[in-house]
């Protein structure tokens, strides 16, 4: 679990194929491992969730399988590129931000980057499947980043950075046509779920309870 609150930038050492489908990334992220990382950690890497399966005193690597390569950006990756890292929560930590899973649900165009007081708006592009999850004052995570949703148009929503956003994370260079990793508020989620759970006539505590375990 994460809270959406970038604590360091890192930079990619390789992304490396394997043979059985995935791929290795290796990440160089000292000041986040002087944290205490150890392995089987989570840290989510541009809003994926990931397990740490090796590391040194100034890298980690962790297996990406191919699922996540087809839901995220990771798999576009190359040496050199500057990556959003959270460590995962501990008990007690303030939730600066919303819970963030690190489960991506798509990637999403960047459609337009307009100045906007001291910093920009973002709009991007929304998929159909996704629109009702996605509501104005809402939150997202995009690459990790928790943000609040600051307008909703078919096919596409805003959100506004603000100057810090743009110092301590990979928003600062990002560009219009470039993707990046959109995960829905998890609230939403069941909402949604459970909304359309009573739609079809589901009613009574037995089937809250069976519903609630098929979640």
């Amino acid at each position: 679990m994460f809270g959406g609150l970038i604590s360091h930038l890192a930079r990619v050492v390789a992304l490396q194929s394997d043979p059985r489908g995935g791929a290795r990334l290796v990440v160089e992220a000292p000041e986040a491992i002087a944290e205490g990382v150890a392995e089987k950690d989570s840290i989510a890497i541009n809003g994926v969730c990931l397990t740490v399966t090796a590391l040194d005193a100034r890298s980690c690597a962790f297996d990406v399988v191919p699922e996540t390569l087809a839901r995220s950006t990771l798999g576009t990756l190359r040496a050199g590129a500057s990556v959003n890292v959270e460590l995962s929560l501990r008990l007690g930590d303030r939730i600066g931000g919303h819970f963030v899973y690190g489960h991506v649900d798509a990637t999403a165009p960047v459609l337009r980057k307009t100045p906007e007081g001291q910093a920009f708006r973002l709009t991007l592009g929304l998929a159909p499947e996704l629109e009702p999850f996605v509501v104005e004052k809402g939150y997202v995570a995009l690459d990790g980043v928790s943000l609040t949703v600051a307008a909703v148009r078919s096919g596409r929503f805003e959100v506004a950075l603000i100057p810090e956003t743009l110092a301590r994370t990979t928003f600062g260079t990002r560009a219009t046509g470039e993707r990046v990793n959109l995960e829905i508020d998890p609230i939403a989620r069941y909402a949604c779920a459970a909304a359309s759970y009573y739609a079809r006539g589901h009613h009574g505590a037995d089937d809250e309870l069976s519903w609630a375990y098929e979640i």
